[in-house]
């Protein structure tokens, strides 16, 4: 394709509707917006009446460019966006009768409950993914820019239930940072689930619910708990029981779990389903 024939794609960018025009001041003028805020603008999630999304043309990338840029993508620490990136490649990746008994909460949800501003917003997606109809609930988290990840099981059942414990799992590649720091966040916004659901539970139950966090394998460096976060939820969604039992814990979930092998291959391998996803995307 020649240079006056390639085509232009849309890109995203975000202005401020009282300004005349899109100019570099108009465009920084809610500079104030925190990344994540930013990101959950463009992906439709929140909405700011003093902002429009404009699209802006781009180059369309080459398919050439594609594989070397993935190929070193994941040795980087991820931010938000390509996370869920990997994240939605991983999750249509399996079977739908695997997806059956998993539902996920999008990867900025817990930091937004955070703050007051968006506490009702967030209440109201989560009760859209129909969380205490599924044994399973992946939530990645996001947090003082740490990647780690957080599993409600069973939110469904009884709290007294011996076969079908509700409990949540806390999955942290660098527990010399304290994972249970996270705790009292984790210990209000499940409550604050299970008060916009109109669940029955007393808050003191839901206080009780167990937050057991396993020791699996440390990350080695500063960049890898991202990656770490997509092959723990890829591991669980393999091996997760039928019933998970308090009793039996820590299942797999072991600090022999995987070898950094293990991860370097998957790694290869969610590179190349995005490496898929980005040349369906051109054609």
């Amino acid at each position: 394709m020649g240079r006056k024939e390639r085509k232009l794609v849309e890109t995203i960018s975000i202005i401020d509707v009282d300004s005349p025009s899109p100019t570099s001041a108009s465009m920084k003028a809610h500079s104030n917006l925190t990344k994540q805020e930013a990101d959950m603008i463009k992906r439709g999630f929140l909405a700011d009446s003093s902002m429009i999304l404009v699209d802006f043309p781009r180059r369309r990338r080459s398919k050439r460019k594609i594989k070397s840029k993935n190929a070193t993508a994941m040795q980087n620490k991820l931010d938000s966006g390509a996370f869920e990136c990997y994240f939605q490649n991983l999750w249509r990746s399996f079977s739908e009768d695997k997806k059956t008994s998993f539902t996920y909460l999008d990867c900025l949800w817990f930091e937004l409950h955070r703050k007051s501003a968006y506490k009702a917003k967030v209440l109201t997606w989560i009760q859209k993914k129909d969380i205490f109809s599924k044994k399973y609930v992946l939530v990645p988290i996001v947090c003082w820019r740490h990647w780690s990840l957080l599993i409600f099981c069973h939110f469904g059942e009884s709290t007294k239930s011996e076969t079908r414990t509700p409990c949540m799992l806390l999955l942290d590649s660098l527990e010399k940072a304290n994972p249970r720091r996270l705790e009292p966040e984790i210990r209000k916004f499940v409550l604050d689930i299970y008060k916009a659901e109109g669940r029955l539970e007393s808050k003191d139950s839901i206080y009780q619910i167990p937050l057991l966090v396993p020791k699996v394998p440390q990350q080695r460096n500063g960049e890898e708990c991202g990656s770490f976060v997509l092959y723990f939820i890829n591991l669980f969604m393999e091996n997760a029981p039928e019933d998970f039992s308090t009793q039996h814990f820590p299942y797999f979930m072991k600090d022999n779990w995987f070898t950094p092998e293990g991860l370097k291959s998957f790694c290869k391998k969610i590179e190349s389903l995005k490496e898929k996803s980005d040349i369906d995307e051109l054609l």
